[in-house]
This record gives structure tokens, sequence and C-alpha cells, in this order.
């Protein structure tokens, strides 16, 4: 990825983030990410595009933070992904879902970009269940959904209280559920 299109991206992210998806327009978006006018348009073809890609540049910094060190820590990897997320609405989310807010604001507009943030919600709940199964816990599928809960939850509780303690309780909660599913 060019040095260029990464400044775009991650603009783009933060003021569509803070200021909604209809709050920023393109000039603002070039002005900030300090690139001309056509340097934008030779990596995105229109404002959609580039929050189609700004979704997908999103999601790879929430995989980034999940994965990072989850896997090392087999004996409790749920609890770890619970700190992991809480560390990613600290640090970068704290005012909820961007996924969701994709959703909600194109749901009649554009169904690409619709689609790119319910296939995010859908590849969290597989690694879920694929970790669910690497960790021997036979009614993975529920366990995943629970779990995929709790933290939607903690992340829907960062707008009423704040990130850390909305983590706190996620790790709290995801030990309740491993405890209730191994028996």
């Amino acid at each position: 990825m060019s040095e260029k299109r990464k400044q775009v991206l991650n603009v783009a992210e933060q003021l569509f983030y803070d200021y909604g998806f209809h709050g920023v327009g393109l000039k603002q978006i070039v002005k900030e990410a300090n690139v001309a006018t056509m340097t934008l348009y030779n990596h995105f073809s229109s404002k959609n595009t580039l929050v189609e890609e700004t979704i997908k540049h999103r999601e790879e910094r929430y995989w980034a933070y999940i994965c990072s060190t989850s896997e090392a820590y087999s004996n409790e990897p749920f609890v770890r992904i619970a700190q992991l997320h809480g560390a990613f609405l600290k640090e970068v989310s704290p005012q909820g879902c961007m996924f969701l807010r994709a959703i909600e604001v194109y749901q009649d507009t554009d169904r690409n970009i619709v689609d790119i943030a319910q296939n995010h919600k859908s590849k969290v709940l597989q690694y879920f269940e694929e970790l669910a199964i690497r960790n021997n816990i036979k009614d993975y599928k529920n366990f995943a959904y629970e779990f995929l809960l709790i933290i939607e939850g903690a992340t829907s509780m960062t707008q009423i209280t704040d990130p850390t303690q909305a983590t706190e309780h996620a790790v709290t909660m995801t030990k309740a559920l491993q405890s209730h599913f191994q028996t």
C-alpha cells in the first residue's frame, strides 16, 4: 500500500469515526491528509469507495489488536481477547462501533458498505467458533455467540461508561461464561 493511500485511509477513518460518514466531505479529508485531490481520486473513485476501503482498513486494525497475542494465551484466550478488545476500545474506538454505524447509515443506500461491515461481524463470530473448537468447548456455537454478545455489549457500554470499566465487566462475564460451558 502506498504511503499516500495509507495516509488518506488513516485520516478518513478518524474523521468518519469522529464526525460520521455524512459529516465529512472529501475536501476535508484531502486537506487533513495533506494530499492533492487527484491523489485521493487516483486511489478511490468515489466517497463510497473510500468508505468501503476505510471500513476494510478498520477491520485490519481490529484483527491486529485481537490476534496480536490472543493465541499465545491458550489457557484463557477468550479472557485475553476481551482484554485486547478493551484496549482497542480505549485506544481506537471509545465512542462505539464503526461497523455498526456503517450498517445503520448505509442500510438503504449502499449494499457494498453494509456487506463489508456485516461480513466483519460474521468473521469475528467464526473466529470465536474456531477458537472455541480448538479449546475443546463442546457447544462451541452457542459459546461463541454468547462471547460475541459480551464483546458487543462492552463496545456499546463505552458510550455510557468508560472503556476500562466496560472491559473489566467483559472479562468478568467471559470468565463466568467459560465456567458455565466447562461444566
